[in-house]
């Protein structure tokens, strides 16, 4: 699917709700070529809170990750079982907790859940949106409890609308708050959940579905 097509002549509202650049954002480094996290006890979300909100200082959001080789997921037994996986398939947007979440499109509730394991997304939406002929679905996790109450799906979104809110740890799968916030192309079935990192033999084919969001944000 050629995403820059089909969004053409679509206007996307950003999902923090506005857009962010070097005023009001940092492009913050999750990779091994990140020294500081060496000395960071990342296990310990505490100081792994810290330790983003430091970085952060005067910026009100911090972002970046789409495809980056990362070296934090080694603090959750969750992406280890099997082959490691470490490569990112969204983008973050790190921020304080509860901050809204606007839906980019028009939309309808694909699927919701709760996934809680240490370390997963916790309370995750995946949202579908139908432009002409084709589905593509955006998926947000690290949100609140409260963002799940009472929602159904196939429910309606608006464009524009705030729908759901970032997740304090460690209801939000026990990270320092952010959005994991990922565009795919194909569900492959599933529901409430997508893989958000894969591991390097998997690359070439999470890369084909799991497009650059960096649009939407």
């Amino acid at each position: 699917m050629d995403i820059n097509t089909l969004l053409k002549n679509t206007t996307i509202f950003p999902v923090m709700g506005k857009k962010l650049d070097a005023t009001n954002s940092l492009k913050m480094d999750f990779s091994a070529n990140n020294e500081k996290l060496a000395s960071t006890d990342l296990s310990n979300t505490s100081l792994f809170n810290d330790f983003v909100f430091q970085q952060l200082q005067k910026h009100k959001y911090g972002h970046g990750g789409y495809l980056e080789n990362r070296v934090i997921y080694l603090r959750s037994n969750h992406f280890q079982s099997g082959a490691s996986r470490s490569i990112h398939l969204g983008v973050d947007v790190w921020a304080n907790s509860f901050h809204p979440i606007f839906a980019p499109l028009d939309a309808k509730v694909h699927s919701f859940k709760n996934n809680d394991n240490y370390g997963d997304y916790g309370p995750t939406i995946v949202l579908a949106h139908q432009i002409n002929e084709e589905t593509i679905y955006t998926l947000y996790g690290h949100l609140s409890v409260k963002s799940l109450e009472k929602l159904e799906v196939g429910a309606t979104v608006k464009r524009g609308e705030a729908f759901c809110e970032l997740g304090p740890y460690p209801e939000n799968g026990d990270w320092p708050p952010h959005l994991h916030f990922q565009l795919i192309t194909d569900m492959e079935g599933r529901t409430g959940d997508f893989p958000g990192v894969c591991a390097a033999d998997e690359l070439l084919h999470y890369k084909k579905i799991c497009l650059n969001p960096n649009d939407f944000i």
